[in-house]
Formats: structure tokens, C-alpha cells, sequence
């Protein structure tokens, strides 16, 4: 059943690459560009994976994996993740997929992630690691808290994101300007159309929702997730140990893979080598990245799109922890930066 773990990701690398489905982005943009439209889509993918997991879990087919709540964890976590993916240019999902383009950015980033991810669970970091994580509160899901069942939470959900998106789709819109098209049919649709971002979204959600019954299947119960299997690939490449092998790292795989197919085929692909201080900023990310995200109990896919499906406090805490960790990251990188050359021109 491994090989259904690249199948899926396969679909979700390419889907990415073709969508520019960049949680970065979405979070950056909502403080840079005042744009919330990719942040809409977040919640979209979200939403739909959400309402599935939930007819799933009633029908017994998965269980709700949440954990107890290592609250000092999964603040100072998802904060220097935040901060990291901005570094890196990327987050886990989107570095992998970027890596698949021909990003030696990426690929930079993507080593030290694997790296530091992989010392904070069996490596020099374990300790810190474990120290912190000790420290948790017995609480798991938000409806269990609260005493109702998930479906409420998932109505208010649903009912919120399709707010967000008719809001949107009522705002007046700029015309942008459309190059006349090299290909036609399918062809046209999947390499060369660009993709709306909703509908991106929407088969990001189902592809999440695929992965739930299909890493079951293989003994692993839980969806998407990016960390845990990126840190096993170095695990495994060091100690020639079986035992990290799993779904997971099947899926990051395909990640690269459908990355790399779709980048190909649109004519997206092409090795990339930035200046020496862009390949520093993008290693640094990637500590961050590999730190924060094993800290925090996931990254922008495992905590702010899987873990906020089946409303875990983990989930809801960390997303907009690592929000607020991009935008003061984003301040130093890009904010500052452009009010120190407007204040040097005037």
C-alpha cells in the first residue's frame, strides 16, 4: 500500500505546481499586497477536506489522530516556522515542489529542513525537543472542549470560507491581460491555462481528504503531512534503517516527482541558481523550517491544512502563530527594506 503514498503525491505535487498553491503566499500577502485571496483558498482546501474527514470518521473508516496540547511547543514552534518559510522561500510543501522545478534555492532549503527536522527527533536536538513537548495540556479537539459535536465546527467553517469566497467574486476585479494560446484542449487546461486559485485549492482539499483512507490502509493514521517523512528520507539515509520507510515518505516523493512532470511539461523547469547570500537565507530558512515545524508538531500542511480539518487545538493555535511569524519576518525582508529605498530616493 505504500505506493498509493506516491500516487497521492504525484497528484498533489503536480496540482501545486500548475495551481502556485503557495502557503507562503497566503500568508505573506494578506500583510505585503493587503491580498487575502490565497488565504480564502486555504480555508477553501481546508473546508473540503474537513466535511470529508468527518463523513469518513462516522463511517469508521479513520479515527481522529489529535494529541494533547504541548502549548510552549507549539507557540514557539509554529512562530520560528513562520519565520523560516519566509527565509526559505518556501514552505515544507512548497519547498519540495519547487525543488521539483529546478529551484537550487530549494533544494538548499529542502537539505538543512530534512536535516534539523531529523536532529530534533533522534539527533543532538532530541532532548530540546523532548523538554519542551513535556509541557502540554490535556486538551485535543476544540469540540471536545466545548462539549458539541465536530459538525458544528464544520458548518461554521463551511459557512465562513463560502462568506469569504462570495465577498471575493463581488469585489471588482482589474482585467488582466491574456497571452494568446500555444496549445489547445487538455493540454491547453493542464500545462498552459493558469489556474484559478479556488479551484486549486478545492483539489487540494480532495487530494488531503484521498490520503486520509490510504495511509490508513498502510498503518499510518493520519493525512498529509511533510515533516515526520522528510526527516525519515535523512533518518534512513544515514542509518540504512527500514524502519523509517513509510507512507509519508512515498508521498513527499511523489511530491517531487508531480512537481517536476508538471514543471516539464508547461516548460516550467529549469535549474535556477540564486547569489550566495539567496542560497544562505534559503539554508537558514530551512533550519528554522526543520525546527520549528518538529516543535510545533507539524508545518503549513501537517498543522494549518490537516490538523485544522478535525479542529485540534494544535491546529488552531499554530495557523495563526505561523501567520504572524511570516509577517515579522516579512517586515525585515520586505517592508523595511522598501521604506529604507523610498526614504534613500526622497
Amino acid at each position: 500500500m505504500l505506493i498509493t503514498g506516491l500516487l497521492c503525491g504525484l497528484l498533489l505535487g503536480f496540482v501545486m505546481q500548475r495551481g502556485r498553491f503557495c502557503i507562503t503566499g497566503a500568508f505573506r500577502d494578506m500583510y505585503v499586497t493587503k491580498s487575502n485571496k490565497m488565504f480564502i483558498a486555504l480555508l477553501i482546501a481546508i473546508s473540503v477536506q474537513s466535511v470529508g474527514l468527518f463523513i469518513l470518521r462516522d463511517f469508521g473508516v479513520v479515527e481522529i489522530p489529535a494529541e494533547n496540547l504541548a502549548f510552549g511547543a507549539v507557540l514557539i514552534g509554529a512562530f520560528v516556522f513562520g519565520v523560516g518559510i519566509i527565509y526559505a522561500g518556501g514552505c515544507a510543501t512548497g519547498t519540495w515542489y519547487r525543488a521539483g522545478e529546478g529551484l537550487i534555492g530549494s533544494w538548499v532549503a529542502l537539505f538543512t529542513y530534512m536535516l534539523f527536522s531529523a536532529m530534533m527527533r533522534t539527533g543532538p536536538l532530541a532532548d530540546f525537543n523532548n523538554a519542551l513537548k513535556s509541557h502540554y495540556i490535556e486538551q485535543k479537539t476544540i469540540y471536545e472542549t466545548l462539549g458539541i459535536s465536530a459538525w458544528w465546527l464544520v458548518v461554521l467553517l463551511s459557512a465562513v470560507t463560502l462568506f469569504l469566497v462570495f465577498k471575493h467574486f463581488i469585489k471588482p476585479k482589474a482585467k488582466l491581460a491574456v497571452l494568446k494560446p500555444k496549445k489547445t484542449g487538455l493540454a491547453h487546461i493542464l500545462f498552459e491555462k493558469r489556474w484559478n486559485p479556488f479551484i486549486t485549492a478545492t483539489l487540494v482539499g480532495l487530494i488531503a481528504l484521498i490520503a486520509w483512507p490510504l495511509s490508513v490502509a498502510s498503518g499510518r493514521n493520519f493525512g498529509l503531512g511533510i515533516t515526520g517523512p522528510s526527516a525519515n528520507i535523512m533518518q534512513f539515509l544515514i542509518t540504512g534503517d527500514s524502519k523509517y520507510i513509510n507512507w509519508g515518505v512515498f508521498l513527499v516523493l511523489g511530491i517531487l516527482i508531480g512537481s517536476f512532470i508538471a514543471a516539464k511539461a508547461s516548460n516550467e523547469f529549469r535549474f535556477r541558481v540564486p547569489d550566495t547570500t539567496t542560497l544562505l537565507r534559503s539554508a537558514f530558512g530551512g533550519i528554522l523550517m526543520g525546527i520549528g515545524a518538529t516543535l510545533a508538531g507539524g508545518c503549513s500542511i501537517g498543522n494549518g491544512l490537516v490538523e485544522t480539518a478535525f479542529f485540534s487545538w494544535q491546529g488552531w493555535l499554530s495557523l495563526p502563530v505561523m501567520i504572524l511569524g511570516t509577517w515579522f519576518a516579512a517586515y525585515f525582508t520586505i517592508i523595511r527594506p522598501q521604506q529604507q529605498r523610498l526614504a534613500t530616493a526622497i
